[in-house]
Formats: structure tokens, sequence, C-alpha cells
């Protein structure tokens, strides 16, 4: 019987762990598929994706993965950074601070943001 390797993942590698805060990135449309209307400069560049939510599996920095957004929406890409901060600089998000809003609206008898959004395409 052969033996499967594991795919090789460099020295010190973590592990992401499946419901951590993470974002992604994927590229939406590569060069020369923008709408003619377009500038001729930004057409040379891809239309990119970069979005946050909760990691869906267990999974390496720099894997395809699938993740939830905050709104429930599942979204595909190439996991780039866990835990990101936010661009303004204030400071890094908390994770105990992340789940207030679905906590808020299932508080109020409305039901979870996930189970409101079922049935969506992704």
């Amino acid at each position: 019987m052969a033996k499967v390797l594991d795919v090789a993942r460099p020295e010190g590698a973590e592990r992401v762990r499946a419901g951590e805060y993470v974002q992604i990135h994927s590229v939406i449309l590569k060069p020369g598929e923008r709408a003619p209307q377009v500038p001729e400069d930004t057409q040379k560049v891809p239309l990119e994706l970069r979005i946050k939510g909760y990691l869906d599996h267990d999974a390496f920095l720099g894997d395809e993965v699938t993740i939830t957004t905050v709104l429930g929406r599942k979204v595909k890409g190439r996991l780039v950074a866990v835990n990101p901060p936010y661009p303004h600089s204030f400071a890094r998000p908390v994770p105990e601070l992340l789940h207030i809003g679905e906590e808020l609206w299932r508080l109020l008898g409305v039901r979870e943001v996930r189970e409101a959004r079922e049935g969506d395409e992704p």
C-alpha cells in the first residue's frame, strides 16, 4: 500500500483553527477582463477582493479556504491573515467583541444572522 505524504509546510507553520477571525484574498477579474469603459491604467491591473470573516475549517496561511462573513455569506479565497487589523491603525480586533452584533440580535429575539441568510447563494 502506497503511503500518502502530507503537503510540506514551512518549518514552524501553525495551523489556523476553524472559527478564527481571518482575512482572505482573491482575484475577481484578471487584467484584460475588466469592462471596456474602465480607464486604461485600471484595466492593466486585476480587480482584487480582500474580505474578513470566520474560518470554516482548519488551514494554514496561503491555503485556499472558505470563510463565513459577519453577515453569514460564504466566500472562498486564499488565507492571508489571522485576526487582521483594521487599516485605520487604532488597534487589532478584540476577539471577545467580534460576536456582539450576533448576540445582540439573539437577545432581541431576531433569528441568528446565519439562519436568516440560509439558502442565499455564496
